[in-house]
Order: C-alpha cells, then sequence, then structure tokens
C-alpha cells in the first residue's frame, strides 16, 4: 500500500505527463499542417507512445487491481 503523500505525489506526475502527453500531440499535428519532415514528425509520435506507456504505469500505481 502506497502512502498519501506518494499517492499525491504520483497523481501530480501524472498530470504534468498528461499534459506533456496533449502538447505532443498539438506539436505533431502543427508539424504534419506544415509539410516537416516525416521523420521527425514520426520521433515525435515515438516519443508521445513512449510518454504514453509511462502515465498506463502511473495509472497502474494509483489505481490498485480489484480482485472479483
Amino acid at each position: 500500500m502506497i502512502s498519501d503523500q506518494e499517492q499525491a505525489e504520483i497523481r501530480l506526475e501524472f498530470a504534468r505527463l498528461k499534459q506533456e502527453h496533449a502538447d505532443f500531440d498539438t506539436a505533431i499535428n502543427a508539424m504534419v499542417a506544415t509539410g516537416c519532415d516525416p521523420l521527425a514528425v514520426q520521433r515525435m509520435k515515438k516519443k508521445k507512445l513512449a510518454l504514453k506507456d509511462k502515465i498506463a504505469q502511473l495509472e497502474d500505481r494509483i489505481i490498485p487491481d480489484i480482485i472479483a
């Protein structure tokens, strides 16, 4: 079981990563709209996907597994 302090820190990091993920989304859309190098767009998408994985890991720590 994690403490309230740890849970608060995890939730703060979760919110920060969600915002960063949204920022990547905006940046990628702008890159595509301006005809940016497809390789650069692909790199941004990989970074965005890595963030999504980190977000999922934090979510797993926040939301305990419920055994049915």
